[in-house]
C-alpha cells in the first residue's frame, strides 16, 4: 500500500487540467523549503500533523539520505499527511497543498516552479543539499520563498537561510528543547538568519498565519504598492532609523526598502505600516533589528567564479606591470560584509603571484557601515558549510579547521585591514589599483549611485580597475571609465578623463539630524548657461505673446536660439562665421537695432521700433527693372529684457514684424515733381545729403572707437580670466591636497582601529595566560629558539631557582634546584626532531619528577622554542588515583 503513494496520482490529474496550470494566481503560491538531518523525520511528521490540507502552500524536504539505501520515507510521511507526498522526480513541476520529498543520491534546486534533480558528486567535504536548495529558492521565490531548518547535526542550511532573507523571505528554526540534534538550527540561529524559533507545531500554526498575510498573498509585483502610498510612515521610519544608527535609508532604492519594512511586519504578524511605525516607536530592539534587516549581510566566497578567473586574466596583469618592490598593491573592498569577498580577492592574487607573493607588498581594505560584520571579518572564522563554495585545495592552504568551521590563515588576515566606514559620509581610501563592489549599487537611487561613482574614480589609480556586480553599471559616467569586460563589468579609469568634484559627505548638519529627509532630485547644470532653464522662459514668452520671427540673444549679442524665418532680418556675412547679431542684421537695421539694444540695457525696458526701411536684397532679379527701381521693406522690432530664473545673466529677446513693402515713385515721375520746383528741392537734398554724409561718418568713426574699446577690454577681460584660470588651478590643487588628506587621514584612522582592536585581542590573551600559569601547579616552563626563557609558573621558581628578572635570559646560564642531567643536549634534540621527550630524575633529597620536554609550535605550524614541565611522580600518581 505504501508503494502506491509514491506514484503521485493526484498530482498526474491536476497537471491535466488547464485551468489549474494556466492560472496566473496558482503560480504565486508560497514554497517552503524544509531541511533536516538526523531527528528530522519526527519533527517534519508532527510539522506536517498540525498543517490543514489547504495552506495553499508547497512543502519540499531535502533531508540528509543514505545515498546507497532506497528511501521510504514518502510512505511514512504520506500516513500522517492530509496533503498528497510524493518523491521528486526530475522536472517535476509544484503545486500548492502538497509535499515533495528528495530521493536518495541526488541534489536538487527549483527553476520556473519545477525541481531539478542532479546524482550527488561524491566529495571530499561534508555534502551540503540543503544549502543549494534554499539558495535556488531564494533566487527563484524572493519574497514567496519560506525555509524552515528542523533538528539535525553539522550547519547546513545556514548559508541558504540567508539568502532567502536577503531576497525578502521568511526564515524558521527549530527551537532546542524540542529537536532531538540542535547543531542545524543552533547554527542558523547564531548566524542571525532564524526570524522565528519555535517547535514544530508552533512553526505550522505560523504558516498558516503567513499564508494570509497581505505581503505574502500579494503577486511579488504588487508587494510594495500599497506601503508606497504612505510616505509619511516611511518618512518616520526613516527618522527612526536615523536617529538610531545615524544612517540615512532617504534615497536608498525604495522598492528594496519596503521589501525589508514588510518582512518585519510579517514577523511581528502587524498588517499595516502606520501599526508597525507604532511599534518601533515603543520597542528600539526592533529598530536595530530592521536596521540589520536593510543592510542585506549576505554574501558567500567566490561568487561568480568567472569574474575571478578574469581578474587573472585581465586585471592582475595589469596591476603587476605598474608595480614594484618600492609600491604596494592596494585593493579595496567596500561594502564587503563579513569579509567574504576580501578574502576571495585575496586568495585569487596570492594565487596568481604564487611563489612571487613575498616579492610584493599588498594590502586589502575590507569596509562596511555594519560594525558586527566588521568584528566578523577580523576574525576571519565562517562555519563549515563554505566547504560548497571552497575547494578543498584552498581550505587546506588558506584556512586552518577550527572548532565550529574553518579560519582564514593568519598570513592573509595580516594582508587585511577592516574598518568601519559608510561610504557616502566617510572620506575614501585613496591611490587603490583595483575597488571590487559589487551589488551595493543596486540598493542606491540614481543620486547616490552618481556619488559613489565620483568617489570610486577619485580613489584609483589612473588606468585602475573597478569591478561592479552583474546587474550595475557606471551609468552617465562613461566619460570616466572604459569598459575592460562588459560581461563581468570590469572598468579602467580613463588618464584623459576630467577629474570630478568630490564631496565627502551627504550627512545632515549638526543639530538637524531629526527633521525628515527630503527626497531630491538631480538637476543638468551648465557653469555657462542653463540652456534647458533659458529656453522654456523663452518659448513661454514667444508662444503665448507672439507668433513672428524672434531671436534670443545674451549680454554678449551672441545669438543663443531663434524661432521662425529669420531670413528677411539677418544672414550670415561672409568670412569668419560669427553669431554676433549685429554683425547678422540686414541694411538699414543695424543702426535702429544697436541703439534700441542699448537703451534696453540701459534703461532695462522694452523698447520698439517702427518703420524701419530694409533694402530688399530680392528685388532686382527681373532684368533692367532693378535700375529704375528700389523696393525697400518696412519692419518693425521689439526688444524686450528677459531674466531667467537661478541665472544672474541678463537676456534679451528680440521680435520682428515685417510690414509690405512699398516701391517708390518712378524716377521720371519724380523728375516731374522737381522740374516744378527745382531750385528748392534742389537745395534741399543737397544740404540733407551732406548732413547724412556727415552724420554716417561720425557714427563710423564712434563705431570704430567703440569697437576699438570693446577689443581693448576684451583682451584684458582674457587676461582676467587667465589669472582666474590660474587661481582655479591652484584652489583644486589646494582642494586636492584637502582630499588626500582627509583619506591619508582615513586610511591612519581605519589602521589605528584595527591595531586597537588587535592590542585588546593580545591583552585578554596575555591576560588570560597569566591568569592560567598564576593557576596551575605543575612547574612549566617556556623557552625560545635561541633558548631564553619566556614564561615560567610559580612552582617553576621553586624547582628551578627563578626569578622574574630571569625572563629573556638563556636558561642554561641558570643553576636549577634539581639537576637535570644533558638538559642543553636535551631540548636541542627536541628543536631539531620536534619528537616530545619524557625523563624521569632524582634529586638530592631522592624525590623522583617526570620532566617533559614538548616543541612549541606556531599558528603557521612552525617550531618556535620548547616547553618543560616538571611534575613531581607522587603528585601525578595521586592526580592517576583520583
Amino acid at each position: 500500500m505504501a508503494s502506491k503513494r509514491l506514484k503521485a496520482k493526484p498530482l498526474n490529474k491536476r497537471k491535466k487540467d488547464p485551468v489549474s496550470t494556466s492560472s496566473p494566481r496558482r503560480a504565486e503560491f508560497l514554497i517552503a523549503g524544509v531541511g533536516a538531518s538526523a531527528g528530522g523525520v519526527e519533527a517534519f511528521t508532527e510539522l506536517l500533523t498540525n498543517l490543514p490540507a489547504d495552506t495553499g502552500m508547497a512543502f519540499v524536504l531535502i533531508q540528509h539520505l543514505d545515498p546507497k539505501h532506497e528511501s521510504l520515507l514518502s510512505a511514512l510521511l504520506a500516513k500522517k499527511s492530509t496533503m498528497p507526498v510524493v518523491e521528486v522526480r526530475k522536472g517535476m513541476k509544484l503545486e500548492p497543498n502538497h509535499v515533495y520529498v528528495i530521493p536518495p543520491n541526488a541534489t536538487m534546486t527549483i527553476s520556473d516552479h519545477s525541481l531539478q534533480l542532479e546524482k550527488r558528486i561524491e566529495t571530499s567535504g561534508t555534502p551540503m543539499p540543503v544549502d543549494l536548495f534554499m539558495r535556488s529558492l531564494a533566487e527563484q521565490q524572493g519574497n514567496r520563498a519560506i525555509g524552515i531548518i528542523l533538528s539535525g547535526l553539522g550547519s547546513d542550511g545556514t548559508l541558504g537561510m540567508a539568502e532567502i532573507q536577503a531576497q525578502g523571505g521568511v526564515t524558521f528554526a527549530q527551537d532546542e528543547g524540542s529537536a532531538k540534534y540542535d547543531s542545524m538550527p543552533r547554527s542558523v540561529i547564531d548566524a542571525g538568519s532564524a526570524d522565528y524559533v519555535l517547535p514544530p507545531k508552533s512553526i505550522a500554526r505560523e504558516l498558516v498565519r503567513i499564508a494570509r498575510h497581505p505581503y505574502t498573498a500579494r503577486p511579488k509585483s504588487e508587494s510594495t504598492d500599497a506601503p508606497a502610498q504612505q510616505g509619511n510612515g516611511l518618512a518616520s521610519i526613516f527618522q527612526l532609523l536615523r536617529r538610531a544608527t545615524g544612517l540615512d535609508f532617504t534615497h536608498y532604492r525604495q522598492s528594496t526598502i519596503l521589501r525589508r519594512i514588510q518582512r518585519r511586519m510579517v514577523v511581528h504578524k502587524i498588517d499595516n505600516l502606520d501599526q508597525y511605525v507604532r511599534f518601533l516607536q515603543v520597542n528600539p530592539p526592533e529598530i536595530k533589528a530592521l536596521y540589520q534587516d536593510m543592510l542585506i549581510n549576505v554574501t558567500s566566497f567566490f561568487r561568480n567564479p568567472g569574474l575571478f578567473e578574469a581578474m587573472r586574466n585581465e586585471v592582475f596583469p595589469e596591476i603587476l606591470k605598474g608595480s614594484g618592490a618600492d609600491r604596494t598593491i592596494r585593493i579595496w573592498t567596500p561594502a564587503c560584509s563579513s569579509g567574504e569577498e576580501t578574502y576571495s580577492v585575496a586568495i585569487t592574487l596570492l594565487e596568481y603571484l604564487g611563489d612571487k607573493a613575498g616579492a610584493n607588498s599588498i594590502q586589502f581594505f575590507g569596509t562596511d557601515v555594519s560594525e558586527s560584520n566588521v568584528a566578523r571579518a577580523r576574525s576571519g572564522l565562517y562555519p563549515d558549510n563554505i566547504q560548497a563554495d571552497v575547494s578543498s585545495e584552498r581550505l587546506r592552504r588558506f584556512f586552518s579547521k577550527v572548532d565550529g568551521g574553518y579560519r582564514i590563515s593568519k598570513l592573509i588576515r595580516d594582508m587585511c585591514i577592516f574598518a568601519q566606514h559608510n561610504i557616502l559620509s566617510d572620506p575614501p581610501f585613496s591611490q587603490m589599483d583595483l575597488i571590487c563592489c559589487r551589488n551595493l549599487l543596486i540598493y542606491l537611487e540614481p543620486i547616490l549611485q552618481a556619488k559613489v561613482i565620483s568617489l570610486f574614480h577619485y580613489a584609483i589609480r589612473p588606468e585602475r580597475f573597478l569591478i561592479l556586480g552583474a546587474s550595475e553599471g557606471i551609468g552617465s559616467a562613461s566619460s570616466l571609465f572604459t569598459t575592460v569586460d562588459r560581461v563581468q563589468k570590469i572598468f579602467s579609469k580613463k588618464t584623459t578623463a576630467v577629474r570630478q568634484v568630490v564631496s565627502f559627505s551627504l550627512e545632515h548638519p549638526p543639530g538637524r539630524a531629526g527633521t525628515p529627509a527630503i527626497r531630491t532630485s538631480l538637476k543638468p547644470t551648465d557653469s555657462a548657461w542653463n540652456f534647458l532653464e533659458a529656453q522654456k522662459e523663452f518659448d513661454r514668452r514667444v508662444l503665448n505673446q507672439y507668433s513672428p520671427a524672434a531671436v534670443f540673444v545674451n549680454e554678449d549679442l551672441e545669438i543663443i536660439y531663434t524661432r521662425g524665418n529669420l531670413g528677411q532680418f539677418l544672414k550670415l556675412m561672409p568670412g569668419r562665421a560669427s553669431l554676433s547679431i549685429l554683425k547678422m542684421a540686414q541694411e538699414g537695421l543695424l543702426l535702429e537695432l544697436r541703439n534700441a539694444i542699448a537703451r534696453a540695457k540701459k534703461d532695462n525696458v522694452v523698447v520698439r521700433k517702427e518703420n524701419v526701411q530694409i533694402k530688399d536684397e530680392d528685388s532686382g532679379e527681373n532684368g533692367s527693372s532693378s535700375s529704375n527701381l528700389q523696393v525697400l521693406r518696412s519692419a518693425a522690432f521689439e526688444v524686450t529684457p528677459v531674466s531667467v530664473p537661478n541665472l544672474k545673466e541678463r537676456y534679451y529677446m528680440i521680435v520682428f514684424h515685417d510690414k509690405p513693402a512699398e516701391k517708390p515713385a518712378s524716377r521720371a515721375a519724380s523728375k516731374g515733381r522737381r522740374a516744378a520746383d527745382s531750385k528748392v528741392s534742389a537745395a534741399q537734398i543737397a544740404k540733407l545729403q551732406q548732413e547724412l554724409t556727415a552724420a554716417k561718418e561720425y557714427l563710423q568713426s564712434v563705431i570704430e572707437t567703440q569697437e576699438a574699446t570693446n577689443e581693448e577690454l576684451q583682451s584684458a577681460n582674457e587676461e582676467i580670466l587667465s589669472s582666474n584660470e590660474e587661481l582655479q588651478s591652484t584652489n583644486e590643487e589646494l582642494e586636492t591636497a584637502k582630499e588626500e588628506l582627509q583619506s591619508a587621514n582615513e586610511e591612519l584612522t581605519t589602521v589605528n582601529d584595527e591595531l586597537r582592536g588587535r592590542n585588546l585581542e593580545i591583552t585578554q590573551v596575555n591576560t588570560d595566560l597569566t591568569n592560567l600559569f598564576g593557576s596551575i601547579e605543575i612547574a612549566v616552563v617556556m623557552i625560545g629558539s635561541d633558548l631564553t626563557v619566556r614564561r615560567f609558573t610559580p612552582e617553576a621558581q621553586k624547582f628551578l631557582g627563578l626569578i622574574s628578572a630571569d625572563v629573556g635570559r638563556p636558561l642554561l646560564n641558570i643553576h636549577p634546584s634539581v639537576e637535570i642531567p644533558h638538559f642543553e643536549a636535551l631540548v636541542k634534540d627536541v628543536l631539531s626532531t620536534m619528537k616530545p621527550i619524557n625523563k624521569e630524575l632524582i634529586d638530592r633529597d631522592k624525590n623522583r619528577y617526570l620532566v617533559r620536554i614538548l616543541p612549541c609550535r606556531t599558528l603557521e605550524n612552525k617550531i618556535d622554542g620548547a616547553v618543560i614541565t616538571i611534575i613531581p611522580v607522587a603528585a601525578r600518581n595521586a592526580a592517576d588515583a583520583s
